[in-house]
């Protein structure tokens, strides 16, 4: 892709989320969600492969049919109420369809199943990108928009996310899938918390990008997008698949990794609220999600490529990538929960 067409849509990638984040009225904040969505759809197709086109077809139509959900709901609660302030959301059936709405666009289940099948279809850069940046706008109007909703929902919401999210990925071979299937499980962890601490939600949404940068990158890095080809990681480069399958357990949430922070977090404020039951079924979804990130890591250090013939070592090329960003998010994935404390108090 030319450098200057690149740069024109990063910046309205950029642009995008920033008028969310700043506007205060329901149009802006629409207008945000839309060059949001028109920027990263060249970006999705770029490599004209009919699987590509397909996936970005499938996300403009979902992307396209919640951003007018989100514009009619707007309009209704004005029509009504006389009143387009995102804060002062006040009838309930503009703020429910809202929800559901973003619910769609970051991928909640039972509104999810057009994430694993397009980010099957992109290259990882895109992926990461569709994972990470991509939640940050709905999600900024989504804790704006909480506090004027029914609490059953957003609970019901979060429950059913990490339940998907978790059974959804085992059965599937498919990196891209698994990694779909494991930010949805991370999205129900976020919003579950919303209605009672929303600093929890942006720590884990943090998290979850460092975490997730780091996989996708690592990916990236090993040219690898089944888990087939994960077996090839130890003998081509033993340090990468060992800072891998960290990086794949702490996202599984396992201590003393980074990811165990926002879930200790989490399932610690859900018993102070006295919903112990609601804290259990998250504890044991989270098991179903660690199963398949062990299965990656099984896969990544304990075996060798399946032949049936005797081969010689691939070649180890030198690769022309960039690593700084990968060993970033990767110190950050691994190492930040003995500095939990310093972080709650920043963000309280």
């Amino acid at each position: 892709m030319n450098p200057y067409v690149l740069t024109t849509l990063l910046f309205s990638l950029g642009l995008g989320t920033t008028l969310t984040f700043a506007s205060s009225h329901w149009l802006l904040a629409w207008m945000g969600l839309e060059i949001n969505t028109l920027a990263i759809l060249p970006l999705m197709a770029q490599h004209h492969h009919p699987r590509a086109v397909e996936a970005t077809t499938k996300y403009f139509l979902t992307q396209a049919t919640a951003a007018a959900t989100i514009l009619f709901a707007s309009t209704t609660n004005a029509w009504i109420m006389g009143e387009w302030d995102i804060n002062n959301l006040a009838h309930p059936l503009a703020s429910t369809m809202i929800i559901i709405a973003l619910a769609l666009k970051i991928g909640l289940a039972p509104m999810h199943f057009w994430m694993p099948e397009v980010l099957q279809g992109l290259d990882l850069l895109t992926g990461l990108i569709l994972s990470t940046w991509q939640k940050l706008a709905p999600f900024a109007l989504i804790i704006q928009v909480a506090p004027t909703t029914d609490p059953t929902l957003i609970t019901s919401l979060g429950l059913l996310s990490t339940l998907i999210g978790g059974w959804g990925g085992l059965n599937q071979t498919q990196l891209r899938k698994i990694l779909a299937f494991s930010s949805i499980a991370h999205m129900g962890w976020m919003i579950i918390i919303l209605q009672y601490t929303p600093h929890l939600t942006l720590i884990a949404l943090g998290t979850y990008i460092f975490m997730t940068s780091a996989a996708f990158l690592t990916l990236k890095l090993a040219s690898a997008t089944k888990i087939n080809t994960l077996t090839m990681a130890w003998s081509k480069n033993p340090v990468l698949a060992t800072t891998a399958a960290l990086a794949l357990l702490s996202l599984g949430g396992l201590p003393p990794l980074t990811g165990f922070m926002p879930k200790w977090l989490i399932l610690q404020e859900l018993t102070k609220q006295d919903i112990p039951l609601t804290a259990t079924v998250m504890a044991l979804a989270a098991l179903l999600s660690l199963y398949f990130y062990l299965r990656l890591c099984y896969a990544m250090t304990l075996t060798i490529s399946p032949s049936t013939t005797n081969n010689i070592t691939p070649w180890r090329t030198q690769t022309t990538q960039t690593t700084l960003p990968l060993a970033a998010s990767t110190v950050i994935a691994l190492g930040l929960l003995p500095i939990t404390p310093t972080i709650m108090a920043l963000t309280t």
